[in-house]
């Protein structure tokens, strides 16, 4: 039996082909995606106008819909996340992950910035905020940031990570390790920085750390990124080459409409009610808490040595946060302040820009060894 052609999931690209007829069907999967990993930024911003000029269909695709069981409504975010997982998840070469949970330094190093680092930045911003004219010194803008940076990885820097080329194994490692352990963290951020806090959001806040994990976290990104791994696994490689695929061609259309429906439901109200100075300020505290965490992840893989395409996964685990889950946080335990929700979505554009910058700029590298480290 001849060889069935093999797609390079690491790097989400296909390898070339022998049999000239599948290159027409690898063609009409891949049109899509390479045109999107081109044009990704312009990609992102196209999204963003859409919700604020067509925010109808996203405001309808939020609502849960019924699916004749009370207790299992159809949620549109919650399927389109499961689906990039599910993609991600497929994707992983499964001998380079077993060679990561051997050699685990870049997957502990990024967990752990993932989890402190927001330690360190937020309580600097939060005294910066206190010395504003804002009557509750800032409390909103740095309850969303609490809310932004205390959710797990996103799941969009699997995605990220497939663009630039880096280390796929450590990042979907990341989103896995960052879910499993997010009941535990999100509580244990949100009590860590909610004495920054004025005003009834310090105990708000902790309401919502008793929700944000556990029902959110392991059937929204664990099953689903498990699911694709499992499938990996077991599926005959013929089956397993089509669903890989089909996954990859359908990955980052699923991201880009997942952040059309979350940013409809920030900005619909904003602009029938728009508040100038909230906007300046949503997007400068966004931004210093972006940047800030960015750079803490670029700082720390510089002085850990870890070879680029590692570098990059941790990087984009430092910065990057599930933002979704925030929204829908904020929206079910905050619904009388949706304004709060401005600096979300703010930074979920925010880190998408920065994750461009950080896979444009981890290029090359030395050889790597499993686990990240350089020779």
């Amino acid at each position: 039996m001849c060889p069935q052609p093999e797609t390079d999931i690491t790097t989400a690209r296909p390898r070339p082909e022998s049999d000239a007829t599948a290159r027409p069907r690898r063609s009409r999967l891949y049109g899509l995606h390479r045109l999107l990993r081109r044009r990704l930024g312009t990609a992102i911003a196209l999204a963003y106008a859409a919700a604020a000029l067509l925010p109808a269909p996203g405001l309808w695709l939020r609502r849960p819909h019924p699916t004749g069981l009370s207790e299992l409504p159809f949620s549109t975010p919650q399927l389109l996340l499961g689906l990039v997982l599910f993609g991600a998840g497929l994707q992983v070469p499964l001998r380079e992950l077993r060679l990561l949970l051997r050699r685990p330094g870049a997957l502990v190093a990024g967990l752990l910035l993932h989890v402190g680092a927001p330690l360190l930045i937020l309580p600097g911003v939060a005294l910066l905020l206190r010395q504003s004219p804002d009557r509750d010194g800032g409390s909103g803008m740095v309850a969303a940031m609490i809310l932004v940076v205390a959710m797990p990885v996103a799941a969009g820097a699997t995605v990220w990570t497939a663009k630039g080329d880096g280390d796929q194994p450590t990042a979907v490692g990341l989103v896995l390790a960052s879910t499993l352990v997010s009941p535990l963290t999100v509580p244990l951020t949100l009590t860590l920085l909610c004495p920054l806090l004025r005003g009834d959001y310090a105990g708000r806040l902790a309401d919502a750390a008793q929700t944000a994990g556990n029902a959110f976290a392991l059937t929204s990104v664990v099953l689903p990124c498990g699911a694709g791994l499992l499938c990996r696994l077991l599926l005959p490689r013929r089956a397993a080459g089509g669903l890989v695929d089909a996954a990859v061609a359908a990955a980052l259309p699923a991201s880009l409409l997942l952040t059309y429906v979350n940013a409809c439901g920030v900005l619909d109200p904003f602009l029938r009610h728009p508040r100038p100075v909230l906007l300046v300020g949503a997007l400068a505290v966004a931004a210093t808490v972006c940047g800030l965490s960015f750079g803490v992840g670029r700082v720390a893989v510089r002085a850990l040595r870890l070879d680029a395409r590692a570098g990059a996964s941790v990087t984009l685990a430092c910065g990057m946060n599930n933002s979704s889950a925030s929204a829908v946080l904020i929206t079910t335990t905050l619904p009388d302040r949706p304004h709060i929700l401005l600096p979300v979505l703010a930074y979920g554009l925010l880190q998408k820009v920065a994750a461009g910058r950080v896979v444009r700029g981890f290029g090359g590298g030395r050889a790597r060894l499993p686990g990240g480290l350089r020779e």
